[in-house]
């Protein structure tokens, strides 16, 4: 076991944890710590159960949130797909294409008389 001190709410505080857990530790210390501070400057000194209560219940709150927006996010994905869109595109009229396979090859006569000039 590894012993480690944390700091929640200006308050330090010698916690235990497995090897290799430390930074997970530290970490959740300083979840903890990000909501128990706002609470110390608003209200001043806490019993420190009331603070780490409290902390942990905005804690809990936010969780409960981001579990709640998950769900929703889950059930978009697993609902039934969209309805493909239907493009609808502008038939070229033959004489448009015939027009231009005409000019392709013009062009191409004109770059051989080049070549053949060169």
């Amino acid at each position: 076991m590894s012993d480690l001190e944390i700091q929640i709410g200006g308050r330090n505080f010698m916690v235990a944890c497995q090897p290799g857990e430390e930074q997970f530790l530290m970490s959740a210390a300083a979840m903890l710590d990000a909501e128990a501070q706002p609470l110390v400057i608003q209200m001043g000194r806490l019993p420190e159960a009331r603070m780490l209560l409290m902390a942990a219940l905005m804690l809990a709150d936010k969780t409960a949130s981001y579990e709640d927006e998950l769900r929703q996010l889950r059930a978009e994905l697993d609902g039934p797909a969209p309805a493909p869109q239907t493009v609808q595109v502008a038939v070229v009229p033959q004489q448009v294409s015939d027009s231009m396979a005409e000019i392709a090859a013009r062009a191409e006569a004109l770059a051989q008389q080049i070549e053949d000039m060169a």
